[in-house]
């Protein structure tokens, strides 16, 4: 949408979603000049199918939009990033730092059951390739949104963190599902080509994800290393409005980076359950720079990264130890 047909035809966007063409009149070769034969081969790009929406998709559609209308009407979902009134210590720094990425949310093999012991440092080593789907049920202009967002988000998260991150058509081994709730057979069936060896638990996460979860990110390690992630899959429920689900872009790829953990001590940040912020932060870049410096090892304790990260902050931060 948007890009000139024969120079001289514009596409512009009803307030229906519907594409209109206007001006569009294909210029006439002169009668000396036969036009060429179409190339053999090529043939007219099939849409994906879209399928509407149930009515228990469309309520929780419904559902949602009040959910962000209410957060809107207090003054959450900010997209400033924070400003002179959110202000953080290196200290601060590191202390959210260790609270987030040394604690996973929720405790592993244990559903969602809340509380995740303390670990060693987990990233990644190897590229990042972040591939979307979508669910059948979701609509082509969202599909357009979405996978620019995502591919743009790619590219912001490898500046902040220097590690390769880029967004894929296909082949990904970091795969974005933004899927509503009939498309939940679609999902399971992809989940099971994707991970076979996935767990009954993890599965069922994704078959009966309850309604007060917005989105979520299953990162997988390595065989060889427990701490080197080797695959993710984030879930983004299609039927939230615009700014709910690029708030579940932003959080989930991040926490699928090696940051597993929401503190309510975090401020300004999306790894914070108060929603006061929708998309990443200043404060959250400078915990990616963290997590990606090579200073720190992946498998190191909290303990061991501590005075690491801490010199780290500081030079971050342009603060004097």
């Amino acid at each position: 949408m948007g890009r000139n047909f024969l120079r001289l035809c514009t596409a512009t966007l009803s307030a229906a979603g519907a594409v209109t063409l206007t001006a569009c009149t294909a210029p006439q070769p002169p009668a000396s000049v036969v036009p060429p034969n179409r190339p053999g081969g090529l043939a007219k790009a099939v849409q994906p199918v879209v399928t509407p929406r149930s009515a228990q998709s469309s309520d929780l559609q419904d559902y949602y939009i009040r959910i962000q209308d209410d957060l809107l009407v207090q003054g959450l979902l900010r997209t400033d990033g924070g400003g002179p009134d959110t202000p953080f210590s290196p200290e601060d720094l590191v202390r959210n730092f260790e609270n987030i990425a040394f604690f996973d949310e929720y405790t592993r093999g244990g559903g969602l059951r809340a509380g995740g012991a303390s670990g060693g440092l987990n990233r990644w080593s190897q590229p990042v390739r972040i591939s979307a789907e979508f669910g059948s049920s979701v609509p082509l202009d969202q599909r357009r949104r979405d996978q620019a967002a995502i591919n743009e988000y790619a590219s912001r998260l490898s500046r902040v963190t220097g590690h390769s991150i880029t967004g894929v058509r296909s082949g990904g081994n970091f795969h974005v599902f933004v899927a509503g709730d009939d498309d939940n057979e679609q999902l399971l069936r992809r989940l099971n080509q994707l991970v076979p060896d996935i767990s009954r638990v993890e599965l069922g996460l994704f078959r009966h994800l309850p309604r007060s979860f917005y989105c979520m990110v299953v990162a997988v390690s390595s065989a060889q290393d427990p701490h080197n992630y080797s695959r993710a899959i984030a879930l983004i429920r299609a039927e939230h409005p615009d700014l709910v689900r690029l708030s579940c872009i932003h959080e989930e790829i991040a926490q699928g980076l090696g940051l597993p953990n929401d503190s309510a001590a975090a401020r300004p940040s999306i790894f914070n359950d108060d929603n006061e912020f929708a998309l990443l932060t200043r404060h959250d870049e400078l915990l990616l720079k963290l997590l990606y410096d090579p200073r720190l090892k992946q498998g190191m304790t909290a303990d061991e990264a501590r005075p690491i990260a801490l010199a780290i902050a500081h030079e971050l931060m342009g603060m004097e130890l």
